[in-house]
């Protein structure tokens, strides 16, 4: 199993503080890996740092907002500076605050989602793109969701955004190629974490939601990172511009 080790590797993560960020960068830290770990909320960066650092690695705290592109070159310099490289990014940041039919949705409601789960990866993306370069190695995995993949009713704000980051995905695994670089999207289908409360609070929603996943529950967070650990790891070493969806079946449902 030694192809999937990250030993003498580092990794920057992006939305750490919780759910599937936190789950990826602890399961890098177990995989060998040190993790900075980017986030708004610097006390749940705290918490996951502490769950970095029980593995025996180092975790370095980055509070920053991922949609200020000055805070985003500002805090990924500092990444590079401490690891002394980044060798793995993983573009997490991201979710969805509200649905509504587009004919109702105010412009302002869809370019905040747009701002924050595809101007993120762009904004993270060009500020660590020049260092991957010059060492002609390195992965990038966009988390996407299976909004992306087809009609999205009442979330068109946020599948919209997330088939940009998988045509996105694609691109830059295509111009990265050459430099030694794999780039590959993670979809994760309705994963069990605060991002999904509102649906589990409901009973008639959860039902509904549940209803369409073949496997008939929700996925937990540690289900996405171990497949975030294949992706950043060698035993995908020949794996690039592809999208690895973890969800349950849903999206195979007609």
């Amino acid at each position: 199993m030694s192809s999937f080790r990250l030993d003498g590797r580092t990794a920057l993560v992006t939305g750490a503080s919780r759910g599937i960020g936190r789950s990826i960068a602890e399961a890098y830290a177990e995989a060998g890996a040190d993790v900075a770990l980017l986030a708004r909320d610097a006390e749940k960066l705290a918490e996951t740092a502490a769950a970095v650092q029980a593995h025996g690695r180092r975790a370095v705290v980055l509070p920053c907002d991922v949609t200020d592109i000055e805070s985003v070159q500002a805090s990924v310099a500092r990444a590079v500076s401490e690891l002394g490289q980044v060798d793995i990014l993983v573009n997490n940041a991201g979710g969805n605050s509200f649905s509504m039919p587009l004919a109702g949705m105010r412009f302002s409601g869809w370019e905040k989602t747009l701002r924050l789960n595809l101007d993120s990866v762009v904004h993270v993306s060009q500020a660590l793109l020049p260092h991957l370069l010059e060492r002609k190695s390195g992965v990038v995995i966009n988390v996407a969701s299976v909004a992306g993949l087809r009609g999205a009713p009442m979330m068109s704000h946020y599948g919209a955004a997330k088939a940009a980051v998988l045509s996105l995905t694609q691109s830059l695994a295509i111009e990265t190629a050459w430099a030694g670089i794999r780039v590959n999207a993670l979809v994760p289908g309705w994963i069990e974490t605060d991002l999904t409360d509102f649906l589990r609070a409901n009973e008639d929603a959860e039902k509904g939601t549940l209803s369409r996943v073949p496997m008939g529950r929700w996925g937990q967070s540690r289900e996405i990172a171990d497949p975030a650990l294949f992706l950043a790891s060698d035993a995908s070493s020949f794996m690039t511009g592809q999208a690895l969806v973890v969800d349950g079946g849903l999206s195979a449902m007609p």
